[in-house]
């Protein structure tokens, strides 16, 4: 078999960047078309192990324009077909499974997910249409085999509910299957993705201490960058995903990983978007990468 190969189809949080109705301060470099920020979907990637077959790990709003820019997930030979044969999701949010619903025109595919997630996706009725996706529940810690012997495990991370299921008194730092990271596992080499914590315990630690590329929650750079922004009222704590700067932030928290470290799900209001910013250069500075809308990794 090949090597393992994972594209980054969309590298920002829900909203994309520059985000539709958003005019913040990085927002507005990328309306007047600055060459310090680059557009960017909503968080997805694709892993292959060159063999033509694909899988995503969660499915954005944004996966038509996503497919037609990446040749290797497009039709090849038949009338009707496609290499992606199946998406695996980490959360039932709805920038993770709102693109499944362009995967409906009679393309086989098979969705892994928990059964939290699966039970969120059945509960609305316009995924009823999806009569090619064949559903697969997964526990976090089972193992599942991908296209390519490609091996696959879902895991506990903190988090929360999904927006629109979690009531008045969400639970913003709890371990459940509602929000959880996928590690995959292709000849030795191992690559983890993880676009939503709220924290980092001391179990993702040991789980990224073996992992050779890490994609981690970028959403924020600050805890209050909403607020000090104009741009919303919740901390990123309130909305389950830890911050980057602080004390108690990812960069502080992940400095001993020695994997790739690739920040991905980041927010529009990020600074780190911008080439060159103070922020930028201190996560660089760190060892970390900002992905980009495309970007290749080979393991």
């Amino acid at each position: 078999m090949g090597r393992l190969t994972a594209i980054v189809l969309g590298s920002a949080a829900g909203g994309a960047f520059p985000q539709w109705n958003c005019r913040c301060a990085v927002c507005q470099l990328a309306w007047a078309g600055d060459p310090r920020v680059k557009p960017r979907t909503q968080a997805s990637i694709a892993v292959s192990a060159a063999d033509g077959r694909w899988t995503l790990i969660n499915a954005s709003p944004d996966l038509t324009a996503q497919i037609r820019a990446t040749p290797a997930l497009q039709p090849r030979s038949s009338t009707r077909g496609s290499p992606i044969e199946a998406v695996v999701l980490t959360g039932a949010e709805i920038d993770q499974i709102a693109g499944l619903l362009s995967l409906r025109e009679n393309a086989p595919f098979a969705l892994h997910a928990t059964p939290a997630s699966h039970a969120a996706v059945a509960a609305n009725a316009m995924f009823g249409a999806m009569g090619s996706m064949t559903r697969r529940a997964v526990n976090p810690g089972e193992r599942f085999m991908l296209a390519g012997e490609i091996e696959a495990s879902l895991f506990l991370v903190p988090g929360k509910m999904p927006l629109y299921l979690e009531g008045d008194t969400p639970e913003l730092d709890t371990e459940s299957a509602a929000n959880v990271g996928v590690e995959l596992v292709h000849e030795g080499r191992r690559l983890v993705f993880v676009p939503g914590a709220a924290k980092v315990t001391d179990e993702m630690r040991k789980r990224f201490a073996h992992a050779d590329v890490l994609l981690f929650d970028g959403t924020l750079f600050s805890d209050d960058e909403m607020i000090r922004t104009g741009t919303g009222q919740k901390t990123g704590r309130r909305m389950g995903h830890i911050p980057i700067d602080g004390d108690d932030g990812s960069l502080c928290a992940l400095g001993e990983t020695s994997a790739r470290r690739i920040f991905v799900h980041i927010n529009n209001t990020n600074p780190i978007l911008i080439d060159d910013s103070p922020e930028r250069r201190k996560i660089e500075a760190a060892g970390w990468q900002v992905a980009t809308d495309g970007m290749e990794i080979v393991l």
